[in-house]
């Protein structure tokens, strides 16, 4: 149940958000965590009611709402309940898939969750082989056969992993109907990959490098081979011969990811250690001096739905930073690195506007986690 050391920002950020809850909200960040605390916490069932809050309060919230559909009649024309009624809430459908993976990875190691029921019931709700079934024939539909490609897809595959991994009753039944649309996505990517002539290298949803790591972690744990080979495939295709990623010139403005770090985060799974090390001596030498330095991204305004992506980019920076570590020794000194970023963006996550809270919980869990 999450008993790394890698938990500790978050741990004594909640207890003493928990401690002050009384005190007024004076939307100010002071909070000081101390790097030498010695303590070793572990994920209390508090704690997780806590986070399991920010996805159960979307994942059924019709709007604001984002379709990003393209429209070829009036026939396209519909409630986001009536196109995407397992995946309607938390202002866009990656969002609800990834809120619906929280509550999973929640109830995993916590089943004794205060909302237990509540979060189980919303589970079966939408999760339902009718829902599903509704959910491919949108994606059959002419003008949506790309619809979520591939950020939506790489989500939509780590929640059917989780349930996989879930000794469940329940998540033996979600699995079960999520299996076609599961089955659509992998056909999807072994379809696109081949026809995708270069790598996407931006911050943000389409992020190639990102889109084959989760798509990699699911065909890796449910024993997919075509998927694996046709993934290990284009990241050599895309990313073996390449050098000195100019890691300082990020962040960009809107990013959520980082471009050079999910590139490390895909080659370190596809690659050996001894390729992998080769290549990261050409490709980011500089993380391997203990001095090196990575600022946390800065946000100005988290009431801005784009300017509140850099959240977004602390965590899933540290959850790269966090599994280097963890698969490679010589990166250990990154986990300091990948904790500041934790700490400065964690304590703004219980007080966010809908802007953030809709999917930065998601984001914090799964960086937690590593």
């Amino acid at each position: 149940m999450f008993k790394n050391r890698n938990l500790l920002p978050l741990l004594l950020v909640l207890l003493l958000i928990f401690s002050c809850s009384n005190h007024e909200n004076t939307g100010e960040s002071k909070l000081n965590l101390d790097s030498e605390i010695d303590s070793v916490y572990q994920l209390t069932p508090d704690q997780a009611n806590k986070l399991a809050e920010l996805p159960l309060a979307c994942m059924q919230t019709e709007y604001p709402n984002k379709l990003g559909q393209t429209i070829g009649s009036g026939d396209d024309l519909g409630e986001p309940n009536t196109l995407h009624p397992a995946f309607y809430g938390c202002f866009d459908w990656h969002s609800a898939v990834h809120g619906h993976w929280s509550l999973v990875k929640l109830l995993k190691a916590f089943p004794e969750l205060e909302k237990a029921d509540e979060i189980r019931m919303k589970l079966a709700e939408n999760i339902s082989s009718d829902n599903i079934e509704k959910e491919i024939l949108y994606f059959m539909g002419e003008h949506n056969t790309s619809y979520e490609r591939t950020y939506g897809w790489a989500w939509l595959l780590k929640l059917a992993e989780e349930l996989y991994t879930w000794d469940d009753t329940l998540a033996k039944e979600l699995e079960q109907n999520l299996q076609p649309l599961t089955e659509l996505i992998v056909n999807k990517y072994i379809e696109f990959l081949p026809k995708l002539v270069y790598p996407i290298r931006v911050g943000e949803h389409t992020n190639t490098a990102f889109g084959l790591s989760f798509a990699w972690d699911y065909a890796n744990t449910t024993g997919n081979g075509k998927l694996m080979k046709s993934i290990e495939k284009r990241a050599r295709d895309f990313y073996l011969a390449d050098s000195d990623c100019p890691i300082s010139w990020e962040p960009s403005g809107y990013d959520f990811l980082s471009p050079c770090l999910e590139e490390m985060d895909l080659m370190r799974r596809v690659l050996n250690a001894t390729e992998f090390a080769e290549w990261m001596t050409s490709f980011a030498p500089q993380l391997l001096d203990i001095n090196f330095e990575l600022p946390p991204g800065m946000v100005s305004d988290r009431t801005d739905g784009k300017l509140v992506h850099l959240d977004g980019l602390n965590f899933s920076r540290a959850w790269v930073l966090f599994g280097l570590a963890k698969q490679y020794p010589e990166y250990s000194h990154l986990t300091k690195i990948a904790e500041e970023h934790i700490s400065y963006s964690l304590p703004n996550l219980f007080g966010d506007g809908y802007e953030g809270g809709h999917w930065l919980g998601t984001f914090a869990i799964y960086a937690l986690d590593r």
